[in-house]
């Protein structure tokens, strides 16, 4: 069975594609605005764990979407909700049987509600899993520390293809970096170089 899972290059995404390999063919999926090459640290990733990898086209105005929402609000959060939606929604329609995610049990942004997750089935005809919603951090972490080789750092350092790099670009290009260092915190990224075998 066909399975496209969202794909940052990062330690969660590279843990749930690991977890999901036993039962589906795995392809790591990034999706792109086109505003910067970063989604090809997910390609790098990818290969370095062994998963095919595609590049997806995302919509450029759900980025300026999701832009001025977070500068509205001050803080990402919302923003970044709505460009995974939207995301999701962009790999549902792919011919696969599947699609997934890394979100967490106790991460904030993004997740997935019962009732968006039953939309995607339904709507698309796909299996929507989201294989670490039952793991806290820190047994991510204890996994993730047992398979992966992890960089681990500020955000703006670690090399990583989520949507946050985009949308720093297209904030700073459209407000200035000031901006973008009142809408982001603080706070480390991680990007795996490859498996501890």
């Amino acid at each position: 069975m066909e399975l496209a899972l969202l794909y940052s290059g990062g330690k969660d995404s590279s843990l749930a594609a690991a977890l999901l390999d036993r039962f589906y063919d795995v392809r790591c999926v990034t999706g792109s605005f086109g505003l910067t090459d970063d989604w090809e640290h997910a390609e790098r990733a990818a290969a370095q764990i062994g998963f095919p990898f595609e590049r997806i086209e995302l919509d450029r105005a759900v980025a300026e979407e999701a832009a001025e929402r977070m500068i509205a609000d001050g803080y990402p959060r919302n923003g970044i909700q709505r460009v995974h939606e939207h995301a999701l929604e962009t790999i549902a329609e792919r011919d696969v049987d599947a699609i997934a995610d890394g979100s967490r049990r106790d991460d904030r942004v993004p997740t997935v509600s019962r009732a968006q997750a039953q939309s995607l089935e339904d709507r698309h005809g796909v299996d929507y899993i989201s294989p670490l919603s039952g793991f806290g951090r820190h047994a991510v972490d204890r996994l993730v520390e047992a398979t992966f080789e992890v960089e681990q750092g500020p955000s703006e350092e670690v090399p990583k293809a989520d949507y946050e790099d985009e949308l720093r670009a297209l904030i700073a290009e459209e407000h200035g970096e000031e901006t973008v260092a009142d809408v982001f915190p603080d706070h480390d990224q991680t990007y795996v170089h490859g498996r501890n075998d």
